[in-house]
């Protein structure tokens, strides 16, 4: 495989299909470096908005290609893998949270990005791993409903003074990392400085240096002093770290955090979606509509 050619190839076919490549954070390094931005999942959707592009070829997974169809409605998206999937995302359904409501009457369903639109929809606000903190707290509520991550929602709790009920879904990469992965990187590496993402265990975070964000993660890096960073995450950030800091060494404290969805998608992938246009993803308008005022309000509450 020419790597390099695949690449000046689906460059040129994105050009002459006014098409804007995206890429998470998570995915395969060729991937992310023919795209034309790369991030995290509803940071990318927000960019492509911006961009005059009749069409979003996102290489990620399903509830992002979904993020996409809902904050673009005039643009196509397309979903290289369409088996692509979350398994976070999986573990709850509209249904789900239509029982929460009439369970919990009155309190209000915030619910991370990572999930389906349609779930998104029978929400009231999103949120991101980012501003989950300062949207949890913007409803002055007593008690909220956090959904579906219960290590999100864990962490959430222990930076306000609301009640956090939660549901009990988690990512499975980042719920495999054990706090015994963790302590024993630290006494390999001894001194370096560890940053997790708030998807990891609650035992986890309690050994961090710093909880962030995966875009929170890269600021983070490039800014501590140090020379080695243990990063609990998906190794395909290492990837971005890497390119942004170049002289720093990144360690991952367990050789179980990679994602498989996320690496689904390869260049021939990339290349056969724009050769096509097939792939297409899709919110009805009724949920789209819904989706994207959790979505409003998630914004006015104010993003970090």
């Amino acid at each position: 495989m020419d790597i390099q050619k695949l690449q000046r190839d689906i460059r040129a076919l994105a050009r002459e299909r006014n098409a804007v490549i995206l890429a998470h954070n998570y995915q395969r390094g060729e991937v992310q470096d023919v795209a034309d931005i790369s991030g995290d999942s509803l940071g990318l959707s927000m960019a492509a908005a911006k961009t005059d592009a009749d069409v979003i070829v996102f290489c990620g997974v399903h509830f992002m290609a979904e993020s996409a169809a809902i904050l673009s409605p005039d643009k196509t998206v397309i979903l290289p893998r369409m088996d692509a999937g979350c398994p976070m995302a999986d573990m709850i359904t509209a249904d789900d949270v239509r029982r929460i409501r009439e369970e919990h009457p009155g309190v209000p369903i915030v619910t991370y990005v990572n999930s389906s639109a349609e779930v998104k929809a029978e929400s009231d606000i999103c949120c991101t791993s980012a501003n989950a903190v300062r949207v949890t707290r913007s409803v002055g509520a007593p008690t909220v409903y956090l959904t579906p991550d219960q290590n999100l929602a864990q962490w959430v709790a222990r930076h306000t003074d609301q009640e956090v009920l939660y549901w009990k879904g988690y990512c499975p990469t980042h719920h495999r990392l054990r706090a015994e992965d963790v302590e024993r990187t630290k006494a390999r590496y001894p001194g370096a400085p560890f940053v997790a993402h708030p998807e990891c265990r609650p035992e986890v975070l309690d050994l961090a240096d710093a909880v962030k964000s995966t875009s929170g993660m890269i600021e983070w890096c490039r800014e501590v002093d140090a020379d080695t960073v243990i990063v609990g995450t998906e190794t395909g950030l290492f990837h971005r770290l890497q390119k942004d800091s170049p002289h720093k060494t990144f360690v991952a404290p367990s050789d179980a955090m990679i994602c498989p969805n996320m690496k689904l998608t390869s260049l021939e992938d990339v290349l056969e979606a724009l050769e096509t246009l097939e792939n297409v993803v899709t919110v009805p308008e009724p949920v789209r509509a819904r989706a994207v005022t959790a979505l409003e309000r998630m914004l006015a509450a104010g993003r970090d």
